[in-house]
């Protein structure tokens, strides 16, 4: 779903048949203007979707924009100004606002991950633990937030996790299928695959021909020994049970990227506001 259908279902699943409160109160080429408040310290994310959206209403709005993505803003700031009709603006209000609000919350979060480990080789990775249909507006907060997008969906990438390995009956097994696979239907994906134990990571090194490791719920004294097992021979990657307060003892054990979930999903929107400017 690109951006544009994405618009276009959101908008019918908000206004259905008709906005009626603004059919009724207000006439049809009665202009206005408002601007985007922010209400809370944060790094902002989602201005060019707002732009998008009420341009798709009135590709003659004017969209002034004070605030770009990624902007670190505090309390009282105006993000942007939109001049257009006040049918268009009323009706893009709720869905700016709920896009808007999301996604820089999942910046802000985002961002305190990564200043945690700023002094580290280490990137944050976001995860598939997304939102159904809006997974890429929240992997482009990340983005915008100072992380890193893993795969976007199951198609992008191999990763062959704990139960993939289980119902194949072991890591060799699901590797060694797995690249017969890629081969024979000519496909250039990235294998990584998912390790519980440090066993598990020598029985990886064994097979070879994989770009990642992921350690799954490792402490961090079992991952410095792992990464000094990999020894550079492969990317390697923190996952499970990561937090803002132990970040920092992960990415000190030279592991390449952590990913965190909670970026997405522990997120909490950010407190904004479309005003109405009386003209």
């Amino acid at each position: 779903m690109n951006t544009q259908e994405f618009i276009a279902a959101a908008l019918k699943e908000d206004i259905g048949n008709g906005d009626y409160s603004t059919l009724a109160s207000i006439d049809a080429n009665a202009k206005g203007k408002a601007v985007l408040k922010v209400k809370e310290d944060g790094i902002l994310a989602g201005v060019q979707l707002a732009q998008d959206i009420f341009h798709h209403l009135e590709p003659e709005a004017q969209f002034q924009i004070y605030k770009l993505d990624g902007a670190e803003v505090k309390f009282g700031d105006i993000a942007f100004e939109v001049s257009a009709k006040v049918h268009t603006i009323l009706q893009a209000e709720r869905l700016s606002l709920n896009c808007m609000q999301r996604m820089s919350g999942i910046a802000t979060l985002t961002n305190q991950y990564v200043q945690k480990i700023k002094n580290y080789k280490a990137q944050v990775l976001d995860t598939r633990k997304t939102t159904p249909l809006f997974r890429a507006f929240e992997k482009e907060a990340v983005k915008i937030g100072g992380g890193v997008n893993h795969r976007m969906g199951l198609y992008d990438m191999v990763m062959l996790k704990d139960n993939h390995i289980d119902f194949c009956g072991g890591i060799e097994q699901a590797i060694l299928k797995t690249q017969s696979y890629l081969k024979a239907n000519q496909l250039d994906l990235k294998i990584e695959v998912e390790t519980r134990t440090l066993e598990d990571v020598v029985k990886v090194i064994s097979v070879g021909g994989v770009h990642r490791v992921m350690f799954d719920n490792y402490t961090p004294e079992q991952m410095a020994k792992a990464v000094a097992i990999i020894n550079g021979q492969f990317e390697t990657e923190a996952s499970g049970g990561i937090n803002l307060s132990n970040i920092e003892a992960y990415a000190q054990t030279g592991v390449d990227f952590i990913s965190v979930g909670a970026v997405i999903h522990h997120a909490v929107s950010m407190d904004l506001s479309l005003k109405a400017q009386l003209v």
